[in-house]
């Protein structure tokens, strides 16, 4: 993973990384060669978490400058290669702009010690503490069917992301029991999903196999497109006069 720009740069270093450029669409083009999973909305919600702070022009449009672009990289990579809840990543951000360096200038390069290497699964406690779920808050989602521990009460590592959206919205007030209205939504979609590369998916050649699964995860990123997009839209309704 890449170092970070802190906001301790030297002034010209800085000015050059700080100069707002980029449109919210364009950096989700850059990020998504890294990233292909990332979304708008995800964007969105890590500036909400005060982890990047992108400028805004006359007219409200976000404008992103290369630091920007970088710290979000280092979040996104943080969440996926360290499985690091916000709030740690949180607290490297502001480590870095207060010019104090982190061991190695990034997260710890190995994976997390508690994680089963050979099934990448996490015990009931491990998954909570790296998700950012209270005790509590983790039983709920088993409970509502937002996740599903195997026979033993682990977690597969993978799970993680739906974990940490879950506390993400809890820090808003919105409960496991509320989020049905996703799982209902996602399994709806991986039906239409499902019927169209089912065809493919029978195949027995590898290369039928392998356009299968580019085409899976070309259609989730649209789905998840989709869905953002719909609910923003839903959204700046409920903002107009």
């Amino acid at each position: 993973m890449s170092a970070v720009p802190s906001r301790a740069d030297e002034p010209e270093e800085r000015d050059e990384r700080h100069a707002p450029r980029l449109t919210i669409g364009e950096v989700l083009t850059v990020l998504r060669e890294d990233f292909p999973d990332v979304t708008i909305s995800k964007i969105r919600y890590l500036e909400s978490e005060d982890l990047v702070h992108p400028q805004r022009t006359p007219s409200g449009y976000r404008k992103f400058s290369s630091a920007d672009v970088a710290r979000l990289r280092y979040v996104l990579g943080a969440q996926r290669d360290q499985y690091l809840p916000l709030r740690v990543i949180k607290d490297h951000l502001a480590a870095l702009d207060r010019g104090e360096p982190l061991p190695g200038s990034t997260p710890p390069a190995a994976p997390p010690p508690e994680e089963d290497a050979d099934t990448g699964s996490l015990t009931g406690e491990q998954f909570a503490r790296a998700s950012g779920l209270e005790p509590g808050q983790l039983a709920a989602c088993v409970q509502f069917g937002l996740l599903t521990p195997d026979a033993d009460g682990r977690h597969p590592a993978a799970d993680l992301p739906i974990a940490r959206a879950a506390a993400g919205l809890a820090r808003h007030g919105i409960e496991p029991r509320h989020l049905r209205v996703y799982q209902n939504g996602a399994e709806r979609e991986a039906g239409l999903v499902e019927q169209l590369v089912a065809p493919v998916l029978r195949a027995r050649s590898e290369e039928a196999r392998n356009r299968a699964t580019e085409k899976l995860r070309e259609l989730a990123g649209l789905s998840a497109q989709l869905h953002g997009a719909l609910l923003e839209a839903r959204l700046r309704d409920l903002l107009r006069p």
